[in-house]
């Protein structure tokens, strides 16, 4: 009876212990690559905060969600920003490379639209819609594309369900579509980004934390340390994108004095 009793525990021991082996992390590119698909997405919420020494300026939040290109990366997406100087203003964008198009509302557009109009549309974009419709402190990290968590995953150390590193801007424009077309790709080649990445099983992206001096850019920022958080959700989700209503749309902006 009680080498059966030592057996039984024995065996649940091995049990307990198999529990969380389950929720072990495997491959997060291979996870990533299961998930993407034409006419599916990721939802995201994201607070950046800009740091000056031991000061904080306002944060700046932002919503949306991404719709996937089917290799990776993002084909199209619709984010709406609060919070920082600007207030509220939302960015509809398709096609992440040269010739992409973007609507924006609200903000300081929304203050130079004709009456009856709500977008401003602007096309045949050499940097798509990023960084300069989101904003200078927007998420640089872009964990929907295979090749960029392959990088992320290669510079940093994984402890559990964490991956924690560093990269440059170089670096990161070698591999990331998003940081090629964005405002920043060009700016201090060396800059390092470190970054914390929490996992989901079965390796998918919850959370990207980031931070970074900017020592090259618009005057106000320069020696700023720019910290984002970002958080996933929903991966794999249907999600469906459209242009805004034409007739509410523009692609001209009234002069600062009047609209004629």
């Amino acid at each position: 009876m009680r080498k059966m009793i030592a057996t039984l525990a024995a065996c649940g021991a091995l049990l307990a212990g198999a529990t969380p082996a389950q929720a072990v992390i495997k491959d997060p590119v291979q996870a990533l690559k299961a998930v993407l698909a034409t006419g599916h997405g990721v939802r995201f919420t994201e607070t950046a905060t800009l740091l000056e020494g031991v000061d904080e300026r306002a944060e700046r939040r932002r919503e949306g969600v991404f719709e996937f290109n089917a290799k990776g990366g993002v084909k199209a997406l619709d984010v709406t920003t609060t919070g920082g100087e600007y207030g509220h203003e939302r960015v509809i964008g398709f096609n992440h490379d040269s010739g992409g198009t973007s609507y924006r509302s609200g903000g300081l557009v929304g203050k130079r639209l004709q009456k009856g109009k709500i977008w401003l549309k602007h096309s045949d974009q050499g940097y798509l819609w990023h960084t300069r419709s989101l904003g200078d402190d927007e998420q640089l990290i872009n964990p929907t594309e295979p090749a960029t968590m392959a990088a992320l995953l290669k510079n940093g150390r994984t402890n559990g369900n964490t991956v924690t590193g560093a990269i440059t801007f170089k670096e990161l424009r070698k591999v990331s579509p998003w940081m090629k077309h964005s405002d920043r790709a060009g700016w201090e080649n060396e800059t390092k980004i470190s970054y914390t990445l929490t996992l989901i099983p079965p390796g998918l992206v919850s959370r990207v934390e980031s931070m970074f001096t900017l020592v090259n850019g618009p005057d106000d920022l320069v020696g700023t340390v720019i910290h984002v958080d970002t958080h996933y959700s929903r991966w794999g989700n249907k999600v469906s994108i459209k242009a805004p209503d034409r007739r509410k749309t523009t692609t001209e902006l009234c002069s600062e004095t009047s609209c004629n």
